[in-house]
């Protein structure tokens, strides 16, 4: 079968792209308001897209025509922004952040999650996440109604026992959580991952 986007309203391709682009990284953003309020949201459509600099991007919408997401004024207005893994046991909490909550609501909060200091930047970053990126705001590109955020890393925070003695993160210590089409996620653990090798040249 073939599906010409032609054809399609941007509701359907949408569907269609988040069920074919999978398993895909959660980026659960932290930022903080000009007023001082904290927010945290999660977003699937989030890569790294250069070391050098070191870059990340995350695809944020807008609440509604013409009203931006929390997450995309606040890094709009601040130019800071903290990225917090996902994990098994943080789920729920991830899920009650997804929810639509007005402007002055404190994420954190909500989720009884802890607001843990960040070095460089005033978002806070989520104290029970194993890994939280510190970002600074390098550009921000409006394509239709969405933001794509490109943030530059200043800082890792990563928990002690992860990380090994190559200097990355172990990840098969970890039960990762990835987001799949709908309303489905994954589950990436030790026993659902393997090392590929590099094949011999022929």
């Amino acid at each position: 079968m073939e599906i010409k986007t032609e054809n399609l309203d941007p509701k359907h391709i949408y569907k269609l792209m988040t069920s074919v682009i999978v398993p895909r990284p959660i980026a659960w953003v932290s930022t903080v308001s000009r007023e001082g309020i904290y927010n945290l949201a999660p977003f699937s459509y989030y890569a790294g897209v250069s070391s050098d600099p070191p870059l990340v991007i995350i695809s944020v919408g807008s609440k509604e025509p013409g009203v931006k997401k929390d997450t995309w004024r606040n890094i709009e207005e601040t130019g800071e922004f903290v990225i917090n893994m996902v994990t098994r046991d943080l789920l729920e909490e991830m899920n009650i952040s997804s929810l639509p909550f007005e402007y002055e609501t404190d994420e954190f909060e909500k989720t009884g999650l802890t607001p843990a200091p960040s070095t460089y930047v005033k978002a806070p970053r989520v104290k029970e996440s194993p890994v939280s990126i510190e970002c600074r705001k390098y550009e921000i590109i409006e394509i239709g109604k969405m933001g794509l955020i490109l943030g530059e890393i200043l800082n890792f925070h990563i928990r002690d026992d992860i990380l090994n003695e190559k200097g990355y993160v172990d990840t098969t210590k970890l039960e990762i959580i990835g987001r799949l089409g709908g309303a489905n996620y994954c589950l990436i653990t030790k026993e659902n991952s393997f090392e590929l090798k590099r094949p011999d040249k022929r």
